[in-house]
């Protein structure tokens, strides 16, 4: 079981990765991410994802341990309908630094990055899906969930959500994953952190 769970299906299993208990381990391969033409013109949907399919609403969380040393090193969350409408959301390294960043995807990718002021290499991220609006929280204690983004997101009958990790300028980004929970919704209110 990974993660606890046996439900899980990977788009672009990485050459490297081991599951023990609620651990998963990955090491990326070269040349990974998930794009869709914006600015770059390019698509790739190389990326490593693990998805574990939801009803048409639920949160999700799970802590990320990550090694990110490289640009656009990245690690978090990933919710997909197919390879034109999903989000990923968590740490990527930009601009020499770790970025709070997430990519929604509706026919095209964008990216909204801020600064992350608290340890990179061991945060929590979290998504919600309800009503047709995507909830993300990024937490550095598994506590406290600021707020990362707030958007519509295409309603469906079911997603898939789990673990995501890219390299797309090289390979080697040790990962682990841990403590993944999938609930019906939590239903809190916007500015309730808890």
């Amino acid at each position: 079981m990974i993660l606890r769970r046996s439900d899980g299906v990977w788009l672009n299993e990485p050459q490297r990765w081991a599951a023990k208990g609620d651990d998963l381990r990955i090491l990326t391969d070269k040349a990974t991410d998930f794009w869709r033409e914006t600015h770059y013109g390019f698509n790739r949907d190389s990326g490593h994802f693990l998805g574990f399919p939801t009803g048409e609403a639920f949160t999700a969380d799970l802590r990320v341990h990550g090694d990110f040393r490289a640009l656009y090193d990245q690690a978090g969350i990933m919710v997909r309908l197919d390879a034109h409408h999903w989000v990923k959301a968590g740490i990527e390294l930009s601009d020499g630094r770790a970025m709070l960043a997430s990519v929604l995807t509706n026919g095209q990718s964008d990216w909204a990055t801020a600064p992350y002021e608290h340890n990179a290499s061991d945060f929590w991220v979290r998504a919600t899906i309800a009503n047709g609006v995507l909830r993300l929280q990024v937490s550095a204690d598994g506590k406290s969930w600021p707020l990362m983004r707030l958007a519509a997101f295409p309603k469906a009958n079911s997603y898939l959500v789990g673990p995501m990790a890219c390299t797309p300028e090289r390979a080697g980004l040790e990962v682990v994953f841990s403590t993944f929970r999938l609930t019906p919704p939590l239903g809190k209110d916007l500015h309730d952190l808890s």
